[in-house]
C-alpha cells in the first residue's frame, strides 16, 4: 500500500518510575527514539516474553480506538479492565482513514467471541449470513473460529492488529493465515502483528522489529532467535534434547 493508516508511534509523555511499564524494554527504548515507524503493509513485533511487544500492540490498539479486549472500534463490552495506561502516553501518526479494522488478541478472544454471539444470536441460531459467518464462533474449535473471523470479517481497506495469532493455529493453518494476510495487504490493508512464529515472520517484504533488552531494531527474520532456535532444534532434535534434558 502507498500509505499506512498508522505510520508511526512515539512516546509523548514519560511513564511514572513507579509503574511496571517503566521497566519494560520496549518503553525504555521508545523513550529514546523519535518514533517507531510503520512503512510496510505488514509489520511484525518480535521479542522474548517480557520485552513488551504485546503491551505495545495493545496500547496502539486502544490509542487508535479499539476495545482493549479485542474487536472493532464499535465493540463496547468489558469483562476485566486489565490493560495498561500506556495508550494514554502514545501519539500515533495517521496518514489515512481505513474503512475496516479489527484488534484480534488470543488472550481475550473468548470474550470477544461471546460478545459477537450475543449480538448475532438470532442469525447464528437460524444459520443466517453475518459478517462473522453462519456459525457461532463458540461452535467451532479455537483455530477454526480464529480463521473464520479473519475469512468472514476482515474486508480489506483496513487496519488489523493481531496479537500472537499462532497460539490458536496449527502450522498448516498459519500458512492459510499468510494467504489471507497477503490478499488483504494487496487490498490496501495494514497489519501490525506481535508474534513468536517464524512462519509468519517469513512473509515477503514485511518489516520485522526485534525487541530486546538492548534495543528495537529492524532485522531479517532469519536473524531472530525464534528462527535460529527453531531451525537448530529441527535440524538436530536429539542433540538439543540431550543438552536440555541431560545437560
Amino acid at each position: 500500500m502507498e500509505r499506512n493508516y498508522i505510520s508511526s508511534v512515539r512516546l509523548s509523555s514519560p511513564v511514572d518510575e513507579g509503574s511496571y511499564l517503566h521497566n519494560l524494554p520496549v518503553v525504555r527504548h521508545l523513550a529514546q527514539m523519535e518514533a517507531l515507524t510503520f512503512s510496510k503493509a505488514v509489520t511484525f513485533l518480535v521479542g522474548e516474553n517480557g520485552t513488551g511487544k504485546s503491551t505495545l500492540l495493545e496500547a496502539i490498539a486502544v490509542a487508535y480506538g479499539f476495545n482493549a479486549e479485542g474487536g472493532t472500534r464499535n465493540f463496547s463490552f468489558s469483562t476485566s479492565a486489565t490493560h495498561s495506561d500506556l495508550y494514554r502516553r502514545l501519539t500515533l501518526s495517521r496518514r489515512a482513514y481505513p474503512k475496516d479494522g479489527f484488534f484480534l488478541r488470543t488472550e481475550s478472544f473468548y470474550n470477544a467471541a461471546s460478545y459477537i454471539d450475543q449480538v448475532y444470536e438470532d442469525e447464528f441460531r437460524n444459520q443466517l449470513g453475518t459478517s462473522y459467518g453462519e456459525r457461532s464462533l463458540h461452535a467451532q474449535s479455537h483455530g477454526e473460529s480464529f480463521l473464520a473471523l479473519v475469512e468472514n470479517r476482515f474486508g480489506g481497506n483496513g487496519i488489523y492488529l493481531l496479537d500472537e495469532p499462532e497460539s490458536a493455529l496449527s502450522p498448516n493453518r498459519l500458512m492459510t493465515l499468510l494467504v489471507h494476510i497477503h490478499e488483504l495487504a494487496r487490498n490496501n490493508s495494514q497489519f501490525i502483528i506481535a508474534t513468536h512464529s517464524p512462519i509468519l515472520m517469513a512473509y515477503p517484504g514485511a518489516e520485522v522489529y526485534q525487541l530486546t533488552e538492548k534495543d528495537i531494531r529492524s532485522v531479517d527474520f532469519r536473524e531472530t532467535e525464534h528462527y535460529q532456535l527453531t531451525r537448530r532444534f529441527l535440524e538436530n532434535p536429539e542433540k538439543m534434547l540431550h543438552y536440555l534434558l541431560e545437560g
